[in-house]
Parts: C-alpha cells; sequence; structure tokens
C-alpha cells in the first residue's frame, strides 16, 4: 500500500525563532532572500520528518510562493502545492499546466473584486502605523494579498479584518475569503484554496496505486478542508487548528 502525506510547512514542520522554546535543539529549516536563517525546527519536529521520509511520499501545501519554497532546506521529491493551492509544481519543478489552466479559467472574474478590496485595505494602511499590505505575484500572476503588521500581533489586524474586509461585499457574497492566523491576514480569490489542489492530486494518486493510505498535516484552520479529504489528520498541539478543535465544545 503507498502511504502519501499531504505537509504544509510553516507553523507545523518549522517555525520562526520567537515561537521555538529557549535553548531548544534547533535546526534551520528555511531562509530568508538574504541568506539569514529564520526557520527552524525543533527536536520533535525534526524527529517527524525522519518518520515521514522513511515511510511516505510527501507533498508539501503551502501558502508559501515558488522563491519562498526553494528558501526551504528539505529534500522535497514530490509534487508541490504553493500559494495556498494556486500553483502544483510536479516532480521535476515545472508548473502543472493542467492544474494552472484550470485556475485561470476561473481565476479573471475575481482579480478584479480582488483589486477593489485591495484598494481599501491600502488605504486604510495609509492612515495607520504599522500595516504591510502586499499583493502576492508568482509565475507573473497576483494570486492573493496578504497583510502582517509591525507589532507581529494578530489584535491589530483584526481590526482591519472586522473594518474593513468583512463588511466588504466581495467578501460577504463569497467571492473573496479571509484568512488570518498570527501576524499573517491573507485575502484570496474563492478559487483559490488547498482542497481543491489536493483533491486534484488525490485523483491522479489513485489511478496510479490502488490501495492508498493518506495523511494530512496541517496547523491552521484552512487547512482543515485539505486534512479531511485524508484517511487520517496530524495536528501539532497548540497551534490555531488545535485550538479550534480542543475548545469547540466550550464555546
Amino acid at each position: 500500500m503507498q502511504s502519501y502525506i499531504f505537509l504544509d510547512l510553516d507553523d507545523t514542520l518549522f517555525q520562526t525563532l520567537r515561537k521555538c522554546a529557549p535553548g531548544a535543539d534547533l535546526q534551520v529549516r528555511a531562509f530568508l532572500p538574504d541568506g539569514t536563517a529564520n526557520s527552524f525546527a525543533t527536536k520533535k519536529q525534526q524527529w517527524l520528518w525522519d518518520w515521514f521520509s522513511k515511510g511516505f511520499k510527501i507533498v508539501p501545501v503551502t501558502a508559501r510562493d515558488v522563491h519562498a519554497f526553494e528558501r526551504v532546506n528539505l529534500p522535497f521529491r514530490e509534487e508541490v502545492v504553493l500559494n495556498h493551492g494556486a500553483v502544483i509544481m510536479d516532480k521535476q519543478r515545472a508548473v502543472d499546466k493542467v492544474w494552472l489552466d484550470r485556475i485561470m479559467q476561473t481565476l479573471p472574474e475575481y482579480h478584479q473584486k480582488l483589486l477593489e478590496v485591495w484598494a481599501e485595505i491600502e488605504l486604510y494602511a495609509k492612515r495607520h502605523a504599522g500595516f504591510k499590505p502586499r499583493l502576492v505575484d508568482d509565475f507573473g500572476i497576483t494570486w492573493y494579498g496578504v497583510i502582517k503588521h509591525s507589532d507581529g500581533t494578530e489584535a491589530v489586524l483584526k481590526t482591519l479584518l472586522d473594518e474593513v474586509v468583512k463588511p466588504h461585499p466581495h467578501v460577504a457574497d463569497g467571492s473573496l475569503y479571509w484568512h488570518l492566523n498570527g501576524n499573517n491576514l491573507a485575502v484570496l480569490p474563492r478559487t483559490i484554496n488547498k482542497e481543491s489542489a489536493v483533491s486534484y492530486l488525490l485523483e491522479g494518486y489513485r489511478k496510479q496505486h490502488p490501495e492508498l493510505l493518506t495523511f494530512g498535516a496541517g496547523d491552521s484552520k484552512t487547512d482543515a478542508p485539505f486534512m479531511a479529504l485524508c484517511d487520517y489528520a496530524l495536528i501539532p498541539k497548540n497551534t490555531q487548528l488545535f485550538q479550534t478543535l480542543a475548545f469547540a465544545d466550550t464555546q
């Protein structure tokens, strides 16, 4: 039986130094564009990678663009899902044109809506210090937008979310959706999501392997839909998704 694991990267397999315990035995897992180490794996995460490497075909499923993915210091050999599911790269690291064509059939109808929301976000950012909005362009295409804040907290981003993003008609009608996790607020076209990309890959894998065992691993609410496609799910402790499930009955 062939086993696959669809694996989120940031805050699942590694994280920034400020999220690691002081004095922990760490290994560098990813770098900034200037070569500075900025993501690290704990001893447990190092063991987890070793375990995955021995028994699974590992498919990264990440919000990273191709350049940020290339700065991850791990030997991935299977397909890769990038940009929240907008792009799939094959084992030779060429773009999957079948998947890209499918995305591009629907993306244009969302693009103008994204730009309209983004104009309001940028206007808000000009009036309030510390916000860092940017549109994510990869392979010559604008996929989605992300906002961070200089104080590194989720609370200040939630204010922008509540005042600008949620009330916007293009978000309210479901054309666009948002994702907030730590110092990262993303606004995305509905057609871009990890679940659809993983479903597409699974369809191909099942044709290759009559018997397939699948795992999904992730830390955030947006990972849950693709993880639900798998036979088993792995969730790091004390992450957004873990907290959501752990306290679901107390809300």
